[in-house]
């Protein structure tokens, strides 16, 4: 591997074209086995780590993700720093279906899942700082990206963390919204916590494809379907300028 690629984006379905050009590593960890295997590829002439979170056929459930592994893997292959790729629906009235967002802050509501490294198997125990979940360089040099593209990017916010995989209910999405919550995903906990406790800079690039339930005035997934091809465009568009600004 390229000792320079210490860059590693976790991506969902839609970004098939960061791995399909890339050579793929089966990494074992002290956690398992991760989602998929590491690739290697290049953006924008940078060396970059991409990890498919939902694995290769995305046939894994956001509850079922081994998130200790793919973060684990993604350190053993060289990263120190990740770029999280979310799909969310959005709850306040800030941000419309199709536009971007780099959240502030989160809120987890996820119960079952693996949420810590610090699990008692090794006699280790420790209290991460978790005040600002996402790093704060990682997140401004996402916002520059964005600025520098001409991408209309949502800065800040709080994402609500999902057990999933079901949708929510439109009291549920109002509960979020008592709660403060602007997203809402399925993916970001515990994968924000896990990066903190490996020491890995963590930031999340969120795609809004559509209105939460009760928010919306079609269907979810008619909404779904329109604004997930302007989300990733736009994601895309980030991705490629926050590379050529580190080339």
């Amino acid at each position: 591997m390229n000792a320079n690629a210490n860059m590693a984006i976790i991506i969902g379905s839609g970004f098939e074209s960061l791995t399909a050009k890339g050579r793929g590593h089966a990494v074992a960890t002290r956690f398992g086995a991760p989602s998929a295997d590491i690739h290697e590829t290049m953006l924008e002439g940078c060396p970059v780590l991409t990890l498919a979170r939902h694995g290769s056929e995305h046939t894994i459930p956001p509850h079922a993700i081994n998130y200790r592994a793919n973060l684990a893997a993604l350190q053993e292959r060289g990263a120190t720093s990740v770029i999280a790729l979310n799909t969310v629906g959005a709850v306040s009235d800030a941000c419309d279906s199709g536009r971007i967002a780099v959240p502030r802050q989160i809120i987890d509501y996820t119960w079952g899942r693996a949420h810590t490294i610090y699990d008692g198997s090794d006699g280790l125990v420790e209290h991460v700082d978790f005040t600002e979940p996402f790093t704060a360089s990682l997140r401004d040099a996402l916002l520059a990206a964005a600025t520098g593209s001409g991408v209309d990017c949502y800065d800040g916010g709080v994402y609500a963390a999902m057990q999933g995989p079901h949708l929510e209910t439109a009291a549920e999405v109002d509960r979020l919204d008592r709660d403060g919550v602007d997203f809402v995903g399925m993916t970001a906990m515990p994968e924000a916590v896990i990066a903190r406790e490996l020491g890995l800079e963590y930031a999340c690039l969120a795609m809004i494809v559509n209105r939460a339930a009760g928010r919306g005035d079609i269907p979810i997934h008619d909404d779904v379907e329109s604004g997930t091809v302007a989300a990733r465009e736009r994601a895309m568009q980030v991705l490629q300028q926050f590379f050529r600004q580190r080339g």
